[in-house]
């Protein structure tokens, strides 16, 4: 098989595996490695080394950069800060105990020695947002937890990542020529790399010396450079530099690395799909005594060192004791444990193979082990602590317009929260000044699904200006939600362009009665319309309601007697009875006399008039 051939079906079995994985909502790692094993030692059809030669090292160093300079992106000091101190607890002194626990069991079970030891609890300590996202989608548990998981898993991906290299730096030099000077040499170079290339990089894209269009290409290409250039001034200091690059930037001010963000994300999902089953492939089936060594590793891992680590960590929290049994319980293993202990087995295969394929085995039956465990107890063990999530209320609304806004408000109103996510700076800066929660970005990208917990969420309203956004968001969250709480409000009407058809099988239903499309809901608010809101009773129904107006007043959504909130749409049109509450939106100028006192007093309180 050509090498040309050979990234041609690693391309298409990556993808393959992503797919399967969004489908089955399994972490895509499981398939990914699951593929690269059952392809490599098991069939022997996948033998990387014989394909990619010499250049299999290059490009999976040059991978795992990449890998931890996405990651280390997202390390944001501020929202670190805004943190609670259960999450810094456990990415700090959770992380050493975590290592320092992991050492021990890899010494004492595996028979380790102790650098290679530290290096395997260096490299497992870290959770990460890829594996620890769709466990929580399935588990559902409360905000508190979710909260913690999903935090714990963002901050400790680029500090364990960190850790490992500096781990792995001080086992390759500080016992070769030069000792610890040429360890503390190798760190500063990298350090040093690091921040002069996030300074540069910073500079360029704020005096605007590259065009937009190149941003993405030119920053992938700096930190390559960045990544060569440090390992040319101290060996092996690649990836500090690279690590600490991404850092610098995700912090600077005035300095906006979202779109850069988004590009390494889908660069990220490439990398790791054809990287991992690459790594995976590679891999000795493990006898029967390295076998039972890794069980008796991953029995340590789950029932010692995890809840040792989670209870230090929540001593004198406000954690209840189900709640930190669950905590306890929910520690996979992901990408970057992963990539980066088969890169440093590269490392150390001309040294000491033996103990090399001993790391790399033990590391990922411990990702394989704590996945699969995990994925199939906690839920079952969530409904037994009484610690999942009611029934999702909050509502997504993709886009920040006047409309967007005035609806979003509307909901929040009516006790629904509600989240309004956009890449308008102008229209979410109007949201928060409102009251309500925004987010700025994408919500169907992976930046979104590390940082928001989409758990909580119920419904999505699809009312960007964008019918492309609206379009990507419906597909993304409608296996989530369900299809019939995946809403979009027409950008265009029907039959104004020709080529709506084509999108049908893909689209979600639309919001509000027929030819109700965002031009005009918007051509309504400038005329001042507004919305109201109404309780409906026995004497004073809806007949009444719209009785008092010249102008039909148009259906938004409802609260029925029970608590549940529905929308109109096209298809399925609201029908409200005596206990609802009703938003609709009236044009109060054909508003006629007021109701007489008996219909005053079973009206019930209007909740208010809103306006954009």
């Amino acid at each position: 098989m050509s090498t040309g051939l050979f990234l041609t079906l690693l391309l298409l079995l990556g993808f393959l595996c992503q797919w399967a994985a969004w489908r089955l909502r399994l972490p895509a790692i499981l398939l990914l490695l699951a593929a690269g094993i059952i392809l490599g030692p098991g069939l022997g059809w996948l033998d990387p080394d014989a394909m990619l030669g010499e250049f299999l090292f290059p490009l999976v160093s040059i991978g795992v950069a990449l890998i931890l300079f996405e990651g280390s992106l997202t390390l944001r000091l501020g929202e670190i800060r805004g943190l609670g101190p259960t999450i810094l607890r456990l990415v700090s002194v959770g992380a050493i105990v975590t290592m320092l626990g992991l050492a021990v069991a890899a010494h004492y079970l595996a028979d380790l020695a102790w650098p290679v030891a530290l290096l395997f609890g260096a490299l497992t300590c870290v959770t990460g947002p890829t594996v620890i996202m769709p466990m929580l989608r399935a588990v559902r548990p409360n905000e508190r937890i979710s909260n913690i998981l999903r935090w714990e898993g963002i901050i400790i991906d680029p500090i364990g990542a960190l850790l490992a290299v500096l781990v792995l730096e001080a086992l390759m030099l500080g016992h070769g020529n030069g000792g610890w000077g040429v360890f503390a040499w190798t760190v500063a170079s990298g350090a040093v790399i690091g921040v002069a290339g996030a300074w540069v990089l910073a500079t360029v894209l704020r005096r605007q010396w590259l065009p937009e269009y190149l941003h993405n290409y030119g920053t992938l290409a700096w930190v390559l450079v960045a990544y060569a250039a440090s390992n040319l001034l101290a060996h092996e200091s690649g990836l500090l530099a690279v690590t600490v690059m991404g850092m610098v930037l995700a912090n600077m001010r005035g300095l906006d690395v979202e779109h850069i963000l988004s590009f390494k994300e889908h660069l990220s999902t490439l990398i790791i799909s054809m990287l991992f089953i690459v790594l995976a492939a590679r891999l000795q089936w493990p006898g029967l005594p390295l076998l039972g060594t890794g069980l008796l590793v991953l029995a340590a891992a789950m029932l010692v060192v995890r809840p040792l680590a989670v209870l230090l960590s929540t001593l004198g929290g406000t954690t209840h004791w189900p709640e930190r049994a669950l905590l306890a319980w929910i520690a996979p293993r992901g990408i970057v444990a992963a990539a980066v202990s088969a890169l440093f087995a590269l490392r150390m295969e001309e040294n000491d193979p033996v103990a090399a394929q001993t790391l790399v085995s033990l590391t990922f039956l411990l990702i394989i082990g704590t996945v699969l465990v995990q994925s199939a107890t906690s839920r079952p063990l969530a409904r037994l602590l009484k610690v999942t999530a009611p029934s999702p209320t909050q509502v997504l609304v993709v886009g920040s317009s006047p409309v967007a806004r005035a609806i979003g408000q509307a909901v929040d109103k009516a006790g629904f929260r509600v989240l309004l996510a956009d890449d308008d700076w102008s229209g979410l800066a109007a949201a928060r000044l409102a009251g309500l929660k925004t987010f700025y970005g994408n919500p169907a990208s992976e930046h979104a699904e590390r940082t928001v917990d989409f758990n909580a969420f119920g419904w999505l309203l699809a009312m960007s200006t964008r019918g492309e956004m609206n379009t990507l968001a419906c597909v993304r969250f409608r296996p989530e939600f369900g299809a019939g709480r995946v809403l979009r409000l027409r950008v265009l009407a029907p039959g104004e362009a020709p080529r709506q058809a084509l999108a049908a099988p893909i689209q979600a239903p639309a919001l509000f009665e027929e030819g109700i499309t965002h031009g005009e809901l918007d051509k309504r608010l400038a005329a001042g319309w507004q919305i109201k809101t109404t309780k409906l009773g026995e004497e004073f129904g809806w007949e009444d309601f719209i009785g008092q107006y010249g102008e039909p007043p148009l259906r938004l959504f409802a609260i029925t007697d029970r608590g549940r909130l529905m929308f109109e749409t096209e298809d399925v049109p609201l029908e409200p009875k005596a206990g609802w509450v009703v938003a609709a939106l009236v044009d109060p100028g054909t508003r006629r006399e007021a109701p007489g006192p008996a219909q005053a007093s079973t009206n019930g309180d209007e909740a208010g008039t809103l306006a954009p």
